[in-house]
């Protein structure tokens, strides 16, 4: 029987291998003393790539968990240490540094690694899988085989980057500003975004991309990784004078939050990696075709949603919800959502969270009048939660103050007047879910609006001692959304954290849609949209048109600016229909008919961001798989300072394809002075058709527009 180490494989692997060219893939060349396979290259594979060829050429880059052990003097994969104790006296620090020996090496439905240190007390299991789209996704468990506790500081994926990788790309954010890009050049040192607001976080870094210098949407070399889990966590890019850079992430762990008794396990969350040489609509699609790909895929067209929260806020009003339902089913619109508010006390933000029953003083009838109505217009009926938050001022807290996250014997800070359950506690997690099953089992309900509203400060586990418990919450979180799910099948789930502040893959294999951000200003909005489509497929980011007069910004926009924004999402409305005139109303059903004919294209096709000359005038849309049609989109979001519009050009078609331009939507009208030119009714180029290569080169003449509008072509094979 061959002992740890003597296993190691002797010629370099590709994986997977044989795949497609663009492919993200990594090459495992063996390491000579029997440690953990080295990861000598990670990229897009091309035709004429082959494992040989790109191990010699990579040389050595980085060990598949970096180890001080092997000569890694920079920041290891894993940290840790053994608690154990020497005569009376408590030893801490033991086992600090491991010395991985690698066991099998196997391929089934993914790539396993197998590892041991048997001096430290320690198994190592490394899982690489090869997702639809293309991309990789990895992860590292640990178990502790020692007789004394292990205490986890850290378990991340690292893996190496290009020396021709100069540039990096995270974002930043904050409540109605998600996803706001920053962008640098990579310089020695370590590039470190950690996320401590026990959720995914408005201010998250969602994706740390590294590419060759200026890539752009349709251009350059890239790598994107992006940590797939709804708590604390953590993203890396490192290089050093003498080191190559690398990039990676995991899960952030707070002191003494994981402790490994004997025999336990801790598997990190999925880390995914992908790489394009197709620049950053490449990346894009890789990560969507692998949401396209989930078992929770929303498998029906995207219905039209009407929220109620910016049209009565906390003002329930049976009469007026009921003129709402009518009105927005005259229109088109297929599920009406019923936010705060509706449930015991809850007539502000003060009171009610965690008591999850009808409000028998607003709704003497209970739900079922207004729920009925919205059914009976052919609707369906959708409701807001907030399941993991509590209001001091609540029934659930008056009875259960230990069900609260806290540590150190005292209360944490309030916002928005509530506290966070703690769901480590499994009573905790039991308790809502008698709840909200009831409420889901009383009603016809096909849609849940899942909130979460605040940070988790000082989140310990008070039954515990306080020891931090946001990894263990985070875990109830899903046990407790996966029960619902099980025990109610045909219900969509939405994530929606003060808007955008909790979408990750993880929470997207268990959802059908995230609210994109609170923001419902339309200008806002096209680059919050835009960037979040880096990650998240169309059809998940809600997007609705709002008011006239923005709730969040005051600014006023013409609704065929707001319509066309919230087209390129899963289509919605979030204003007091009541408010609306003839003239508005009927536009909005023209906008619906619009949505509904050009869904299926834009839910299934490849998005595509096109670089504008111009940068007030932002251009995007979606080619459709098979490249017969495309919907591009040609916005103005100010006056520019040129009098001529940039060309509109069309990537992705087939380049010797011909096609047909039309409007889609209104034609275009404000076209201003000196100009005044006529805007060709049957399209930009009227009747002409052009082949898809000219498309993409030089694109289609656009006509002036007035600042906040927005110009549709529908691109046509003929």
């Amino acid at each position: 029987m061959k002992k740890p180490g003597e296993l190691a494989q002797s010629r370099p692997v590709m994986y997977p291998g044989p795949a497609a060219p663009g492919t993200t893939a990594l090459v495992l060349s063996p390491d000579n003393s029997g440690g953990l396979p080295v990861v000598s290259w990670l990229g897009a594979i091309s035709v004429a790539d082959d494992a040989e060829s790109l191990a010699a050429a990579g040389g050595g880059r980085c060990s598949l968990l970096p180890e001080h052990s092997r000569g890694w003097y920079f920041r290891p994969g894993l940290r840790g240490h053994r608690l154990s104790a020497a005569g009376t006296t408590p030893v801490a620090g033991r086992d600090w540094s491991p010395a991985f020996l690698t066991t099998a090496i196997d391929v089934t439905d993914r790539l396993r690694v197998h590892a041991v240190d048997e001096t430290a007390g320690l198994a190592l299991e490394t899982e690489i899988e090869s997702l639809p789209g293309g991309s990789l996704r990895l992860r590292h468990s640990l178990t502790n085989t020692g007789a004394d506790p292990y205490v986890l500081d850290a378990l991340e994926v690292v893996l190496p980057l290009p020396d021709t990788f100069e540039e990096i790309l995270d974002f930043t954010g904050r409540w109605g500003r998600e996803r706001s890009p920053q962008r640098h050049r990579l310089a020695d040192g370590l590039w470190l975004r950690e996320n401590r607001n026990g959720k995914t976080g408005l201010d998250a870094a969602t994706l740390v991309i590294a590419g060759t210098p200026g890539f752009d949407f349709e251009h350059g070399d890239v790598i994107g990784v992006h940590v797939a889990w709804s708590g604390n966590s953590a993203h890396r890019v490192e290089r050093t004078a003498g080191s190559p850079a690398t990039i990676g992430g995991g899960e952030l762990l707070l002191p003494g939050e994981l402790v490994l008794g004997a025999g336990e396990t801790y598997a990190s969350p999925w880390v995914h990696v992908a790489a394009s040489a197709e620049g950053l609509d490449g990346l894009a699609a890789a990560f969507h075709q692998f949401q396209r790909s989930l078992p929770a895929h929303p498998a029906t067209p995207r219905p039209v949603n009407l929220n109620v929260w910016e049209a009565v806020y906390f003002t329930h009003d049976l009469d007026q919800l009921r003129e709402l339902a009518d009105i927005a089913a005259d229109l088109g619109v297929e599920r009406y959502v019923l936010d705060d508010g509706w449930f015991r006390g809850r007539r502000d933000d003060r009171a009610g969270l965690g008591d999850w029953y009808v409000d028998e003083e607003v709704w003497p009838d209970g739900l079922g009048p207004l729920v009925e109505h919205v059914r009976a217009r052919g609707m369906q009926f959708g409701l807001w939660f907030e399941p993991e938050m509590v209001n001091p001022d609540s029934d659930l807290y008056r009875d259960h103050p230990e069900w609260v996250l806290s540590t150190g014997g005292r209360s944490p800070l309030l916002e928005r007047h509530q506290l966070v359950l703690d769901l480590s506690q499994p009573e905790v997690v039991d308790c809502l879910l008698e709840r909200i099953d009831a409420m889901l089992s009383a009603y016809d309900i096909s849609y849940v609006k899942w909130d979460h509203n605040r940070y988790l400060h000082e989140a310990g586990a008070p039954t515990r001692a306080g020891v931090p418990a946001v990894h263990a919450h985070t875990l109830g979180f899903y046990r407790l959304l996966d029960t619902l799910r099980d025990r109610h099948p045909h219900i969509e789930w939405e994530s929606c954290a003060s808007g955008g502040g909790r979408i990750d893959l993880e929470v997207l294999q268990r959802v059908q849609r995230v609210w994109t951000s609170d923001m419902t200003d339309a200008q806002a909005r096209q680059s919050i949209q835009r960037w979040t489509t880096q990650l998240v497929a169309p059809e998940y980011l809600g997007a609705h048109i709002s008011a006239p007069e923005s709730h969040q910004t005051g600014r006023r926009f013409p609704l065929d600016f707001r319509a066309a924004t919230a087209l390129f999402g899963h289509f919605g409305i979030e204003w007091d229909l009541t408010t609306a005139d003839a003239g508005e109303r009927a536009a909005l059903a023209t906008w619906i008919g619009v949505y509904k004919r050009y869904r299926h294209l834009l839910h299934t096709g490849r998005v595509v961001r096109v670089v504008s000359p111009d940068p007030v005038v932002w251009m995007y849309g979606v080619v459709s798989p098979d490249r017969r049609q495309a919907l591009m989109a040609q916005a103005r979001l100010d006056e520019s300072a040129a009098e001529r519009p940039p060309r509109l050009r069309v990537p992705g078609l087939d380049p010797a394809t011909r096609y047909r331009a039309q409007w889609a939507g209104p034609v275009p009208t404000g076209v201003t002075a000196p100009y005044e030119e006529k805007v060709d009714p049957a399209g930009p180029i009227g009747e002409h058709t052009v082949n898809g290569h000219t498309l993409s080169v030089t694109g289609l003449p656009m006509p002036r527009r007035t600042p906040h509008s927005v110009s549709l072509v529908e691109l046509v094979a003929v």
